[in-house]
């Protein structure tokens, strides 16, 4: 079965281009010309991953994004734009958004990315029942299913953006080290961000929020001052 994508732009030569570009390549895709006709789309066409815009009439790709995500729609987004904008760069992923490109592009860098997205996030179908124990990591009231894409706290399945899964995986298998915020920053998002650690920091807020009972005191993600930060067994007494 094909993956269906949605592709927001408004300028309808882009559109065009990256449907076709994106069908050839055996994707299902579905257009919107706008941020209100997409960010509809995108509740009512589930697709397994968005092509958003930045620059959009009635609703910018950043208010979209943000929408989708406190209506908890947490499928891959891919963001683009015109503008070269590192303040909109680094906005557009604290609000959840999991890649960037910057235009002008071709259609294969997009379709490229597209693909290496999807193999990142995509997760086995089989049932968690039947995992087997080395599946799973287990940290305290944590438990990450590398291949399902799930992670649970104390017995509740967390709701988490594909960035902020990644970047929970990479600090659980890195249990006990201490990693800096470039580390993160080179392991997670695969590229640089012109050494921008605040998208590191406000998705570790994102993932304190989640696993922690008090955000002030973590017992699981602490910070290393100076260093970065380090994800630990919690203590008995903490």
């Amino acid at each position: 079965m094909s993956k269906k994508l949605l592709v927001v732009d408004d300028e309808q030569s882009i559109s065009t281009l990256l449907q076709y570009n994106l069908q050839q390549s055996g994707f299902d895709v579905v257009t919107a010309m706008d941020g209100e006709e997409g960010y509809q789309k995108a509740l009512d066409e589930n697709p397994d991953l968005i092509v958003l815009d930045l620059m959009l009439p009635k609703m910018d790709g950043i208010e979209v994004c943000k929408k989708l995500r406190q209506q908890k729609v947490m499928v891959p987004i891919l963001m683009l734009t015109a503008k070269d904008d590192e303040f909109d760069k680094v906005l557009g992923l604290e609000l959840g958004a999991d890649d960037y490109m910057t235009k002008p592009f071709s259609p294969r860098e997009v379709v490229a990315r597209v693909k290496a997205i999807l193999r990142r996030t995509q997760y086995s179908t089989n049932d968690s029942s039947d995992m087997n124990e080395g599946d799973k990591i287990v940290i305290g009231g944590l438990k990450v299913l590398p291949e399902h894409y799930e992670a649970y706290f104390e017995g509740e399945q967390l709701e988490l953006t594909p960035k902020e899964f990644e970047l929970l995986l990479y600090l659980t298998k890195n249990k006990g080290r201490v990693l800096t915020r470039d580390q993160l920053l080179s392991a997670v998002w695969n590229y640089d961000f012109a050494g921008d650690t605040r998208i590191v920091d406000v998705h570790i807020s994102h993932l304190r929020e989640k696993i922690e009972h008090n955000t002030r005191k973590p017992v699981y993600i602490k910070t290393i001052r100076g260093m970065g930060y380090k994800l630990e067994e919690p203590k008995s007494d903490e």
